[in-house]
């Protein structure tokens, strides 16, 4: 119950601080949108979505092999913007940056903390390495240059015309192209090949 408890926090923390990362790169490029209408803040409330973060939990909760999940969109005019191609580029990059990073001070917390084989050492132990995980799933989930996610703008701003058109142009298709990543086997396998990869070069131990 404990576990659960942490990690259910972990993972809608891991969620808004996303959203939370996007406001804030927005407002430091010009863009005042997302502070006027409150998302600036680090109460869950005006992040949640209730399909987006409900999901996550339920999936947690069936014990799921891969678990994503999304907050409310953060509002965004790219015209506000003093560098509009820039400002589309850090913006989408700043929840996948905001995620690595949570990601990397979860895995140095379990990593500094002592050895203990007490039960609410080795709960706060797992919660950590949930963390690390999860935070992993959704910075690298939102990399997958499809839309929605963060990572079709990204390519998009990063990519030549010719190319970043064909990112545009599946945008109606995009929820059914992810639907299709999630479910086909060697996807998954490249997916949790990545994540795994990550996940073990946070955890090693230097010393």
């Amino acid at each position: 119950m404990l576990f659960s408890l942490i990690a259910l926090f972990i993972l809608l923390y891991s969620i808004i601080l996303h959203e939370l990362a996007h406001a804030k790169v927005a407002e430091m490029m010009g863009d005042p949108t997302a502070r006027l209408a409150g998302r600036i803040t680090l109460n869950p409330i005006p992040h949640l979505d209730l399909f987006g973060t409900v999901l996550p939990l339920l999936l947690f909760l069936s014990g799921a092999p891969i678990i994503f999940g999304w907050a409310k969109p953060v509002p965004i005019n790219p015209y506000n913007f003093h560098d509009q191609r820039r400002g589309i580029l850090f913006v989408s990059a700043a929840g996948i940056v905001a995620n690595l990073f949570v990601a990397w001070v979860l895995a140095t917390v379990f990593k500094l903390l002592p050895y203990s084989d007490s039960t609410g050492m080795l709960i706060l132990n797992e919660a950590l390495q949930f963390g690390v995980r999860i935070n992993i799933v959704l910075a690298i989930f939102n990399l997958i240059p499809i839309p929605p996610l963060d990572g079709s703008k990204l390519f998009e701003t990063l990519l030549p015309y010719p190319y970043s058109e064909y990112i545009y142009r599946m945008e109606p298709y995009g929820f059914f192209i992810l639907l299709f990543i999630l479910i086909f086997p060697a996807t998954q396998m490249l997916l949790w090949f990545v994540i795994d990869f990550v996940y073990n070069l946070l955890m090693v131990r230097l010393f």
